[in-house]
């Protein structure tokens, strides 16, 4: 077996990260636990996943000046990462109330429903849908 367990996205402050990703995107919190960075000052290990499991994202609270200027620009302005979810319209109505920032209008793709949004740290993501059938 080979699988992606982990990516990481560096955040600007862990909790706020916590609750973009669990209380808006509706994640999972799965480990919050005291850590040391490489030269031993405290850090967090904090992961979240998908509800139905899959990848996890590690948030990593952005260290040092390059860091910092990483925040929202991980993959150089690209969407780079792709939230699927069952129900585009309820996800997306949900997502614009709790304040999400949406930066695309939802569009129909040949590979779903799709609108881009950014999150707690200003990346690029895909909300993905599935596609219209002919005739719906």
């Amino acid at each position: 077996m080979v699988r992606i367990e982990l990516v990481t996205i560096i955040v600007p402050e862990y909790d706020q990260a916590i609750s973009f990703f669990v209380d808006v995107l509706g994640f999972e919190l799965v480990e919050d636990s005291p850590s040391l960075t490489n030269d031993g000052r405290p850090k967090r290990w904090v992961v979240v996943r998908p509800p139905e499991g899959g990848t996890g994202v590690l948030l990593a609270q952005a260290d040092g000046e390059r860091q910092v200027e990483a925040l929202g620009d991980q993959v150089a302005g690209r969407v780079g990462f792709f939230l699927r979810v069952g129900d585009f319209d309820d996800a997306y109505e949900r997502m614009r109330a709790a304040g999400v920032q949406f930066v695309t209008s939802p569009r129909a793709e040949p590979y779903g429903n799709v609108v881009v949004f950014l999150d707690v740290a200003g990346n690029r993501w895909d909300l993905l849908g599935p596609s219209q059938k002919q005739g719906d």
